[in-house]
Formats: C-alpha cells, sequence, structure tokens
C-alpha cells in the first residue's frame, strides 16, 4: 500500500531534511513522500533483523538509498527489493539490490520518466557482516551478509535484507 506523507508531518520534515544534507542540492525539489507498506515484507524483514541481532549481536539496520527509474520503482512497489532485477544497471560490487548512503549517488540510478520525475526508495537495510565486493558475486561469501565499496554503497542478497 502506498500513503503520501502530509508535507507538515514530522516523518515528512525528517526524510526531507537527510535528503537535503546528503544530496547537496543536486535535484530541483521533491514533488512527494510515500511511504510503502507491505504486512508481509514487513514481517520477513523483521524475522531477517531478529535472526540477525542474536548472530551478530548489534544493530546493523541502515538507512539507505535505492534509485531506479519509474518502471522499476513500479515493480519495487508491487515485489519489494527483489534480486531477479538487479543488473540492469550494473553489478560493480555483486548482483545483488544496490543501495547507497549517498542520495547524490541513488540520484544518478534514478533516471528520469518522461515528466522528468525520478523515484528514489529510503529503505531500512540490514548491512549484517559486509565484505568487499566484486563483478563476479552472486551471493556473499560466508560469513558475510552483504557487499559494499567500502564507502557508501551497499549490495543485499536476500530479499527480506530491505523494507
Amino acid at each position: 500500500m502506498r500513503f503520501e506523507l502530509s508535507n507538515t508531518a514530522n516523518e515528512y520534515k525528517s526524510i526531507v531534511a537527510n535528503f537535503n544534507q546528503s544530496i547537496k542540492g543536486k535535484y530541483t525539489k521533491i514533488i512527494r513522500i510515500e511511504r510503502i507498506q507491505n504486512e508481509r515484507w514487513y514481517i520477513q524483514y523483521l524475522a531477517h533483523s531478529r535472526s540477525f541481532k542474536r548472530t551478530l549481536d548489534k544493530d546493523t539496520e541502515k538507512s539507505l538509498y535505492h534509485g531506479c527509474p519509474q518502471e522499476a520503482a513500479d515493480k519495487i512497489v508491487k515485489s519489494c527489493f527483489n534480486r531477479s532485477f538487479a543488473g540492469v544497471t550494473g553489478t560493480a560490487y555483486g548482483f545483488g539490490v544496490y543501495f547507497s548512503s549517498d542520495a547524490a549517488y541513488s540520484h544518478d540510478y534514478a533516471k528520469p520518466n518522461v515528466n522528468g520525475e525520478r523515484h528514489m526508495f529510503l529503505a531500512r537495510v540490514l548491512v549484517g557482516n559486509t565484505t568487499k565486493g566484486n563483478s563476479s558475486m552472486k551471493i556473499c561469501p560466508a560469513g558475510f551478509d552483504s557487499t559494499t565499496d567500502g564507502k557508501h554503497i551497499f549490495v543485499t542478497y536476500h530479499d527480506a535484507q530491505a523494507y
């Protein structure tokens, strides 16, 4: 389900403030912010989160950006962050779903639609134990949960790692 946030809501203001700080003036304006809710995906995400906390004995959740063309955004809204969509725009750090702490980086992958609008997600992502990724990785090596560039890019390989 999609819920448009009011621009007077604290959640909206917080997202805008964090986005503006990260993107540093690279866009013209935010048209709207929607919260995507799906109970089944959320339950799967929570189960994965509990498993990570038990196994790793620490919280490894990060708020990360994902930018994509409108067609991919529509698929994500309907089918979550699904690895089967991976590889359309690159696999430099592995064949998974890419997220970044840098909104400007994700913005570059949010190709404009016919109206010039871009689509981005701010997701809760369980990064777990990370290792440096490479283009040949289809899964994480044993003992790791996601791959990274070592700076701001994180790649997940399990659909329930992001919500």
